[in-house]
């Protein structure tokens, strides 16, 4: 009896904390790894370092002079030398080391033994980011961010930033369209395209930035947005008469530019300008940031008079996506397949969109389509996202990186909601107005009287 209250005694209590730890492993990863996860990690990495990078080849043979120090005053065996360690800063999501390399090593080195410090100090993923020359960033995480997203608390958007994803390596992915102008995001049917949408244009409603839509399914995708678009066209026609007005406002703001630029030689440095956002804050028109959702359909003809709409749409969004930039426009091109195949101008607009974010497709030519001609080994990446994981999507730039992203969930409602609230920063844009869409006003619910009123009687 003695010896079972002694078992319950102690085999209790180590149940429950490994039930525990089990549960929150599986269902709160984040508590999970701040309990259990880094404390063992960091050890092991402490106790293993020298020995790891050795084993990984990241050492270097060590310089004479410490061989003869070595010699002079211990009888200890000299070793290789591996990367000087910094101070291990531990995160929410994993720990971040800084490596100053030895002599003779480069980045590419320390990224191609990722995998195995991965094993190694028994963390999810390790990446490496260049600081400066010889200095690099390890970042380890802990467990799988993208399984349940959660973005981070601290965030500047600022101006024409929108956090709209979280990235593998537990760090934000925000839609900079000062940086990447335009952008061609694909998808198909469920794999979280409409979310990222949402996400967007819910970030981009609490800026002063006029909203331009352009959704040719009928705009069940934008009209929710409608209290705080500036003009929503909703199928071919409406599109192929906002695209002038596009054009011409455009065209005006470069005239804008060109009269700031008449160069008189009292005129400061600091006044010289290419684009608006050099001119002065009272005279800077304010952006205008164009969606197109479902973008095939505007390339889709059924007769000639269609056909001669097409081409003249097509021209005009590849001279907004030439121009626009400039002057302020940005486009955000969305559709589940974009290629040679739907005709004319399909491949030179694609050029133009130098962002790029593909989601789960039904095919690896739609893949293609999207990485294939900025980052060739992220094709195989997009193929491989499963349907149990919308919102997860392969987000790359012409620069040649690129990295796996997910979108967290944002209800209709919510987006709705957000611009609802913020219609008040619709910017006033005279040749919008013919396209500002309707707003349905919403009926006021009274409450229910808690006493039915009776009739006053003689």
């Amino acid at each position: 009896m003695t010896d079972l209250a002694t078992l319950l005694e102690v085999g209790g209590p180590v149940a429950a904390l490994g039930g525990g730890a089990a549960y929150a492993r599986a269902r709160h990863p984040g508590v999970y790894w701040s309990a259990v996860g880094m404390p063992v990690s960091t050890v092991r990495l402490l106790s293993s370092y020298g020995s790891v990078m050795e084993a990984c080849g990241l050492t270097v043979a060590p310089s004479r002079l410490r061989v003869l120090a070595l010699k002079a005053t211990t009888r200890r065996e000299v070793r290789p030398v591996p990367p000087r360690r910094g101070i291990i800063r531990p995160t929410t999501t994993g720990l971040r080391v800084r490596l100053r390399l030895a002599p003779g090593q480069e980045p590419a080195d320390v990224a191609a033994s990722a995998e195995r410090l991965r094993h190694a100090w028994g963390v999810h993923a390790v990446y490496v980011t260049t600081v400066k020359p010889g200095v690099v960033d390890l970042r380890l995480v802990g467990f799988d961010v993208l399984r349940r997203v959660r973005m981070p608390r601290k965030l500047r958007p600022g101006l024409l930033r929108v956090p709209v994803a979280l990235r593998e390596d537990a760090t934000p992915f925000i839609r900079d369209y000062r940086t990447v102008p335009h952008q061609l995001t694909l998808g198909a049917t469920l794999s979280g395209k409409s979310m990222y949408l949402r996400h967007l244009v819910a970030g981009l409603a609490r800026q002063p930035v006029a909203l331009v839509g352009i959704d040719c399914k009928r705009g069940v995708e934008l009209a929710p947005f409608a209290p705080r678009l500036s003009a929503l066209a909703t199928d071919p026609g409406q599109a192929a008469e906002l695209l002038p007005v596009l054009i011409k406002e455009m065209e005006d703001r470069y005239d804008l530019i060109k009269a700031r630029q008449g160069i008189t030689p009292s005129t400061p440095d600091e006044e010289i300008t290419s684009d608006i956002w050099g001119l002065p804050e009272h005279e800077r028109p304010v952006p205008i940031v164009l969606f197109v959702d479902e973008v095939a359909e505007l390339f889709l003809v059924a007769t000639k008079k269609d056909e001669e709409r097409r081409d003249e749409m097509v021209t005009q969004l590849i001279r907004l996506a030439q121009l626009g930039r400039a002057a302020g426009i940005y486009l955000e091109v969305c559709g589940q397949r974009f290629g040679a195949e739907l005709g004319k101008g399909a491949t030179m607009l694609r050029a133009q969109l130098t962002g790029r974010v593909c989601h789960r497709v039904n095919d690896e030519a739609s893949a293609k389509m999207a990485l294939g001609d900025i980052a060739p080994e992220a094709v195989s990446a997009a193929c491989a996202i499963a349907p149990e994981r919308p919102g997860l999507a392969v987000a790359g730039d012409t620069s040649g990186g690129w990295s796996r992203i997910r979108t967290p969930y944002l209800s209709l409602g919510d987006a709705a909601e957000t611009c609802r609230e913020s219609a008040h920063l619709a910017p006033d844009l005279p040749a919008l107005k013919p396209f500002r869409p309707d707003v349905p006003v919403r009926p006021v619910e009274t409450p229910n009287p808690v006493m039915r009123p009776r009739p006053v009687t003689d």
